[in-house]
């Protein structure tokens, strides 16, 4: 009797369990259904943005500003977007395996490389890994304000902008749907590589008229753009978090009830083999009487 003592506090237990991973399902399916609306809303400036650029990128301007120069590569820097929260399935570990495999490749070549860091989850991975941390922003909720994220911003350019960073990369995932996040380094500086997705082979080129003096109006459009670039990252990053774990929950959920199911045929089988060792005992009882 005592296996079965044993099946029944492990089946309660399971019980409890089931519905913490359940409750948790129900609210990830919430916050995911509100993190995509945010993302719907974030992404149409975004892609005009990146259109304006892919177009500056193209044109013969009379100041050309230093974010759309290509120089030699020495040193590069990641802006590394992650979870603050675990229980999300594979989706941090396969950010990160992104993110090693492209150091990996850029250290072969003697560039070194740099970090900022989003997310509790990239800080605690890269205390483990290593690499020169430069920033980090931790806790920034389930609706991020651009004014959290523009330390790491802010801080990467500063560098490239004294010389000691050549290249700048986003790492974060892209939300494709709800059982599909894929992880991405995009390239953010120099913009003459960075928007080769949008340029297109045309005939001509493009230019335009600039007021106040172009200097002035692309240092401002530039960052502008850099940052709506990360924040659309970021937002993303959230939606792909809720929907990685509400399918984490639900597979925990389905995994539970097919456990206390096995349990409770295991245990009825022992039950039963109990019952009938009693009635043979008691049938041999009186037979010896």
């Amino acid at each position: 009797m005592a296996n079965l003592k044993e099946i029944r506090a492990k089946v309660a237990s399971i019980k409890s369990t089931q519905k913490i991973t359940r409750a948790m399902q129900m609210v990830a399916a919430s916050k995911m259904r509100r993190a995509q609306e945010r993302m719907a809303q974030g992404r149409p400036y975004a892609e005009n943005m990146h259109r304006v650029i892919a177009h500056l990128v193209q044109a013969n301007p009379e100041y050309k500003h230093h974010y759309m120069v290509d120089r030699p590569v020495k040193r590069i820097g990641y802006i590394v977007v992650s979870s603050d929260r675990g229980l999300a399935g594979g989706l941090n570990i396969n950010l990160f395996k992104k993110v090693v495999q492209h150091v990996q490749q850029q250290r072969e070549q003697s560039i070194e490389v740099q970090f900022a860091l989003i997310g509790q989850k990239s800080v605690s991975f890269f205390k483990n890994y290593g690499g020169k941390v430069v920033s980090a922003s931790t806790q920034i909720g389930d609706a991020p304000e651009v004014e959290q994220l523009t330390g790491a911003v802010q801080g990467m350019l500063e560098l490239f902008n004294q010389g000691e960073l050549d290249r700048i990369y986003l790492v974060s995932n892209r939300f494709v749907n709800a059982m599909t996040q894929k992880p991405e380094v995009q390239q953010l500086v120099p913009l003459a590589q960075a928007n080769t997705d949008l340029n297109l082979n045309r005939q001509y080129g493009w230019d335009y008229l600039y007021e106040p003096e172009a200097e002035s109006l692309l240092n401002g459009l530039l960052v502008r753009y850099i940052e709506s670039m990360v924040y659309q990252g970021v937002i993303e990053n959230i939606a792909c978090e809720q929907s990685a774990r509400m399918v984490a929950m639900k597979a925990a959920t389905d995994n539970a009830g097919q456990l206390i199911k096995d349990l409770q045929l295991i245990y009825n089988k022992l039950r039963q083999a109990a019952i009938t060792q009693e009635i043979s005992e008691i049938v041999g009882g009186a037979a010896a009487v």
